[in-house]
């Protein structure tokens, strides 16, 4: 049941990767999310559903195919959420390309999926706090070396649904 569900899941992030005719464009013509308010409370729930779920699943674009894969780190650093990877992987050059990202992960009972956009954040302190907060990474990922990136969902709508309660829905 629980590899059911994962692939319907998937499938669901794969379904929200299309730009909906709603989105407003940029000045290059790339869909942007609505603007929303930063809101530090949101983003911790959203990040405290994503460590309870321990693996959650990143949905990119890249001409035109979602590309899917697992990521486990999400923190919240200055009221935001923040996950981590490496400049040199696949999934960095495609949120350089196009931001717009989904995330999705499922706990057993329910599941959240938030939709936002994925902003590099350079500065080393904010490197150094999810290596702090993550001390498996710190083997593989220095905060000053010219791999490590973090990013900060921007402009984010996280939804939590179950099969049994009506969806809640949160913006950060």
């Amino acid at each position: 049941m629980k590899k059911i569900l994962t692939f319907a899941l998937a499938a669901a992030i794969l379904a929200g990767c299309a730009p909906k005719q709603s989105e407003t464009t940029t000045e290059n013509q790339t869909p942007m999310i609505e603007q929303t308010t930063p809101n530090p409370e949101n983003a911790a729930i959203a990040q405290q559903f994503l460590k309870k779920c321990g693996t959650y699943y990143l949905a990119t674009t890249e001409g035109g195919q979602p590309r899917v894969r697992p990521f486990g780190t999400a923190e919240i650093f200055e009221g935001k959420l923040y996950i981590q990877t490496g400049k040199v992987k696949n999934v960095y050059k495609q949120l350089l390309a196009d931001p717009r990202a989904e995330i999705c992960g499922f706990d057993g009972n329910e599941w959240i999926r938030i939709q936002c956009e994925l902003i590099p954040d350079e500065r080393i302190e904010a490197k150094q706090d999810m290596l702090d907060k993550n001390p498996s990474l710190q083997g593989m990922y220095k905060a000053d070396d010219d791999n490590t990136i973090v990013l900060y969902c921007r402009n984010a709508t996280a939804t939590i649904s179950s099969f049994t309660a009506p969806a809640k829905v949160i913006k950060f």
